[in-house]
């Protein structure tokens, strides 16, 4: 065969029939080999390309192209009958009456695979623009986004497999609580999934619902006046996939005008006043204890409901079968269309790291050489106050009978082990190297006697090798405890002083439930002085930005609340709309988990709403919870955070298991973490929730302790590919759950995973960016536009079922 043209085996042109002839390619820059297998002759286009089955044109762009959409301009379209032989001098006969094909058909079959793949994104790019304007300007006829693949359908009326009643009540209070979310969702300007929204607005069509994204919630959309027209509708694959590098100086912030409103607490919820005297709050809209603790109780009833949970379960077993059967069915398209992706494969797409600890972001060696470096370079530097007499670096280390040659990986004993199993002491005692807290004060702190001057060295060595990357983000906690009423100011200081900044890094404040130690310490008087030492400094930077300008400079690059301790620790997981306020809450005995939490949220709430009166960036809540404890915990995140850390426990808990898929819910999960605390590896539900459809991804929680490379996230992906054999989609999936999950800004994610991905379904899948093939997400998509239509559908037509035929 002749690799210069294309050949055709037909009797005459005449009888061409462009519908019924096939297509073989030897190489993407080989031009394609159209045969009728009935008949044995072969007609050659003297062309280099062939784009257009009318046999007089040629539509190819531009010369070199590997696609044959994007061949060059044929110099002839003249066409040749040979009868007799090809150029290639073929051993087979021409008059034979078929042809023994050259390659294995599984190797053909791949190959016109990935020439559909490419194909399809070049119609796919035609009708692309930019953002949310292509919602509003752009009609895109559904059947050209939806990927072609083998799908598994259900029919017939009744798909649920229970009975009509069952479905009906469940169905009832499957909604109840999604409306019970989406509430609480959009009082506090968190994010609601839109897909959910849609089916929620057909039941209260009256009822207004906010649609919010991450952090400024502003889309490309409101740029549209500023930017030109051509600009709009530059197709996604022009679009840059690197943000612009940042060269100005990232704190220097714009300061709204100062209001002088007077802030005020009402039964442990700061709000706005006018004036002195003003009876009355600015923003009175969020949910008071009382109806927080009805709907808890509410919600603790539905979990606990034997025919919702016996529904629930049947539909989590059948996304996990119906999963295996699209894996079965459709990996080997998957592949061939992550295969068609030029310069993108796994190490390259983006990733965060959604759940680690700023204290123990890097690992014990990288530790070991800053603590040895900084003794070297450092050490008659004071560092630490003891019985009121100064001490240097060395000294400290003296008074250990320790020097830099004696400090090993093992001196440091910062690594979790099998003793560590079930014993969340032991493991808070692993923060302290050589075990010794002064170390940890030293080294680990931001507030210390040299003002965090090394704990700011070594995040800023971490967010580095991150930069040095380039595709790894991380989302560190850093610990306000609520002690002291200038733990903010000292917090913001510390980052603009050492200029802790990366574009690779945003921050979460983690919040320890300790109040009980504390108290003990006779360091507070009771839980309302947590609350304003915590919250009352951020509504004054809000409300008078320039007396407060570190803070407020600081907050721009802050996403979120964390809440941290022992979840096992014995509590009352429940309690009643009558208990304490927490100006009186004076006893030693902590509050439970869900108190610590509606009083985040409400206060939250409250200032998010204010914040964005003030045009300034929200914040979204996402606590540890579900790692150990009661499933309350679970319930109480399900109703207040946007995403959680850990949902171990959601896997003994079919019905939260299930709203959380519907609500796509993002969980960040540790698996080699919960390995050495909580849960053996093999039994982590990891596989499980992501086969069922829910947004989980993979994270390191804390290197210093579970990891041992310079790069832990990857650390983690390896692991969990190896132990679950997961696939280079579910990989890419899992990297492109951790993105949308992540708090990092709009603008920002519009790079890394394509402008249109807030969109539904494959339309906001962008397999250039992300290597998640769009059969997968297509096949995500509908799985939860199905489940959701079972729920609805039944809803709004309680006799539909009972009454058809």
């Amino acid at each position: 065969m002749s690799s210069r043209g294309v050949l055709i085996a037909t009797d005459s042109i005449d009888s061409i029939d462009f519908d019924v002839v096939e297509t073989f390619g030897r190489s993407p820059k080989t031009p394609p080999i159209h045969i009728d297998l009935q008949h044995g002759k072969f007609i050659k286009f003297q062309c280099k390309c062939f784009t257009d089955l009318n046999l007089t044109k040629c539509e190819c762009k531009f010369e070199g192209s590997d696609s044959p959409l994007l061949g060059a301009p044929c110099s002839t379209s003249k066409i040749v009958i040979d009868e007799t032989s090809t150029d290639d001098g073929l051993p087979n006969e021409i008059s034979a009456p078929y042809e023994v094909p050259q390659f294995p058909i599984e190797q053909i079959e791949k190959k016109l695979q990935i020439q559909r793949q490419l194909n399809y994104h070049y119609l796919a790019d035609k009708h692309s623009v930019t953002g949310d304007f292509a919602d509003e300007s752009v009609n895109v006829v559904d059947h050209e986004l939806v990927p072609n693949f083998q799908r598994v359908s259900i029919s017939g009326e009744d798909t649920s497999g229970v009975p009509l009643e069952d479905l009906e009540r469940a169905s009832t209070l499957l909604i109840q609580a999604l409306e019970m979310r989406s509430r609480y969702m959009s009082i506090s300007e968190q994010a609601f999934p839109t897909t959910t929204l849609r089916f929620l607005k057909t039941v209260h069509e009256s009822q207004r619902f906010n649609k919010i994204q991450y952090e400024d919630r502003k889309s490309i959309a409101a740029l549209i006046r500023k930017i030109s027209l051509p600009m709009i509708l530059l197709p996604p694959r022009d679009h840059p996939i690197h943000p612009p590098t940042e060269t100005s100086n990232p704190w220097d912030i714009e300061f709204p005008s100062d209001t002088n409103y007077i802030i005020k607490t009402v039964n442990g919820v700061f709000n706005i006043f006018q004036s002195e005297d003003a009876k009355e709050p600015l923003l009175p809209n969020y949910p008071k204890l009382k109806d927080f603790c009805n709907d808890m109780q509410i919600m603790c009833t539905m979990i606990a409901d034997g025919p919702l949970k016996s529904f629930c379960y049947r539909r989590l077993c059948y996304l996990s079968s119906k999963f295996q059967l699209h894996v079965l069915l459709n990996e080997l398209r998957e592949l061939a269309s992550q295969k068609a992706v030029p310069h993108r494969d796994f190490y390259n797409i983006r990733k965060v790291d959604t759940h680690i600890h700023a204290a123990s972001c890097m690992n014990q060696k990288h530790l070991l050489r800053f603590i040895k470096k900084t003794l070297k370079n450092y050490a008659n530097e004071v560092v630490t106050v003891t019985k009121g007499q100064q001490m240097t670096l060395s000294e400290v280390f003296r008074s250990m009978n320790l020097t830099t040659y004696d400090l090993t990986v093992d001196m440091l004993d910062v690594h979790a082990d099998r003793n560590t199993f079930h014993r969340f002491d032991k493991f808070n005692a692993k923060y302290n190297p050589i075990g010794e807290s002064r170390l940890r004060e030293v080294f680990l702190k931001t507030d210390n006697y040299s003002n965090g001057k090394y704990f700011a060295q070594i995040i800023k060595e971490v967010a580095f090798d991150l930069e040095e990357s380039k595709y790894q983000n991380a989302e560190l906690r850093l610990s306000i405890y609520g002690k002291s009423r200038d733990e903010w100011k000292k917090l913001a200081k510390w980052a603009i002083d050492y200029n802790v900044y990366s574009t690779n890094i945003r921050w979460l404040i983690q919040i320890p439930r300790l109040f009980d130690i504390f108290k003990s310490n006779k360091l507070l008087n009771s839980f309302q002085d947590i609350l304003d030492n915590i919250f009352l400094p951020l509504f004054e930077a809000t409300s008078n930005p320039s007396k407060h300008p570190e803070l407020h400079r600081f907050l721009h690059y802050v996403i979120g609340f964390d809440s941290v301790d022992d979840e096992s620790k014995p509590e009352n997981p429940l309690f009643d709309g009558d208990i304490i306020t927490p100006e009186n809450w004076t006893d030693d005995e902590n509050p439970p988990y869900a108190y610590y939490i509606y009083y985040m949220y409400a206060n939250m709430t409250v200032l998010n709403q204010f914040r964005k009166q003030r045009g300034l960036n929200t914040f979204v809540l996402r606590p540890h919870c579900g790692e150990a404890g009661p499933v309350q915990h679970l319930v109480c995140g399900y109703l207040m955070a946007e995403n959680i850390s850990h949902g171990l426990l959601l896997r003994k808990v079919p019905v939260l298991q299930y709203l959380y898929y519907l609500a796509q819910i993002g969980i960040a999960m540790s698996p080699l973490s919960n390995n050495s605390l909580f849960l053996n590896y093999h039994r982590n539900p990891l596989p499980e929730y992501l086969a069922r459809g829910l947004i989980v991804s993979l994270s390191t929680d804390d290197p210093l302790q579970f990891h041992f490379t310079k790069e832990p996230l990857m650390e983690e992906y390896s692991i969990a590919a190896q132990v679950w054999k997961l696939s280079s989609c579910d990989m890419c999936e899992l990297a492109r759950n951790s993105v949308l999950m992540s708090g990092f800004p709009h603008m920002m994610k519009q790079h890394w995973l394509g402008p249109n991905y807030t969109r539904e379904g494959v339309a906001g899948n962008d397999i250039t960016r992300t290597n998640v093939p769009d059969i997968r997400v297509a096949y995500r998509s509908e799985t939860l536009l199905d489940e959701l239509s079972n729920i609805f559908k039944v809803h709004q037509h309680p006799h539909a079922i009972a009454e058809s035929p």
